[in-house]
């Protein structure tokens, strides 16, 4: 019998165990457009937080006592649905579960099979060739229009979104600024090829971006990708260029905490004509989608993108990987093995 994890109460504040269940999934014969599924590997996401939340968003909230969805890799046992046939390998919304049956709203996908025969693990689709790959994409070089040349900020550069803009900004000849958390991120974050490294832990950002650009020779920051919001915004608005772009992807320093951000820096948009936009990756996907596979892909077979994996092995361990992300126990993309 399958599986799912289940929401019973909405958080306040950071989520604990009790929030959440694990409780068998109601098993019956599939009918027209349903695939049975067997879930190998299971996303966890700081936007997950969000839905934890009875709040209008870009995304549905979770409801109480139902179960949990979100990023999934899992083989077709069954089909009822047209095109996906018992042993393709799909990317999928039904995570949280180690299987069961799903429809057409969980967006199933086939994973390209010349990629599996090329030896892309299929987890690849859980991060770099997928959401966290895309996003990094998508907010690099659509929102921030990024090109090379430009000195480039990004923050949790350790994390699966940022560590994949650090790649993807020296690919494109960009100089790239990245902050992490702890001697050991900071020291993979230069491996991917940063070239300066803020340590968040170690002291204030500010002071910490300003040693580096005069380091480096830069006046400022052309570009700013944001995961984190407070401290890191306003230090990017203290030492943005004229014309700066900010891609606004996450706010994690927030998601437990609705503490009023305090901006000190923030008049600076007017004279420094700093655009900023907040972006979500389905919105802009579909126009992409094809070139940003094939760029991806390209990236990852020249070893020019590589991902660090922190996994967690059984569906009982999906919330400890999920409230690791607020804790920083994440290096690269956090993934449930099952």
């Amino acid at each position: 019998m399958a599986k799912a994890w289940h929401l019973t109460s909405r958080p306040q504040g950071l989520p604990t165990m009790d929030n959440f269940a694990l409780r068998e999934a109601t098993d019956a014969p599939l009918e027209k457009d349903q695939l049975r599924v067997r879930n190998l590997w299971l996303s966890v996401d700081p936007y997950m937080r969000g839905r934890m939340n009875d709040a209008k968003s870009y995304t549905a909230s979770f409801q109480i006592d139902q179960p949990m969805t979100g990023g999934a890799i899992g083989e077709i046992l069954e089909s009822t649905m047209d095109g996906f046939a018992a042993g393709d390998l799909i990317l999928h919304m039904g995570g949280w579960r180690d299987g069961g049956i799903i429809g057409l709203d969980m967006m199933p996908n086939k994973l390209p099979v010349d990629a599996l025969a090329a030896g892309m693990p299929p987890q690849t689709f859980l991060h770099n060739m997928g959401l966290t790959g895309g996003t990094a994409w998508i907010g690099l070089l659509r929102i921030a229009a990024a090109r090379p040349g430009d000195t480039v900020f990004v923050s949790a550069a350790a994390g699966a979104v940022g560590s994949a803009v650090v790649q993807i900004a020296k690919a494109r000849e960009m100089t790239v600024i990245a902050s992490a958390g702890g001697a050991e991120k900071c020291k993979w974050v230069e491996d991917l090829g940063a070239d300066a490294v803020v340590d968040y832990k170690s002291g204030p950002v500010l002071p910490q971006l300003a040693a580096a650009l005069e380091r480096l020779g830069k006046p400022g920051i052309d570009v700013y990708f944001d995961n984190v919001g407070g401290e890191h915004l306003d230090a990017a608005f203290a030492v943005a260029n004229n014309f700066a772009r900010f891609a606004i992807c996450g706010m994690i320093d927030v998601y437990n905490d609705a503490k009023p951000q305090e901006m000190k820096y923030l008049v600076r948009a007017i004279p420094a004509r700093i655009r900023m936009e907040g972006f979500i990756y389905t919105d802009q996907f579909i126009d992409c989608m094809e070139e940003f596979y094939a760029d991806m892909a390209g990236l990852i077979a020249s070893g020019a993108v590589t991902m660090r994996e922190t996994i967690h092995d059984g569906l009982e361990s999906a919330p400890d990987a999920f409230l690791g992300l607020f804790a920083g126990r994440n290096i690269g993309k956090m993934l449930v093995r099952l």
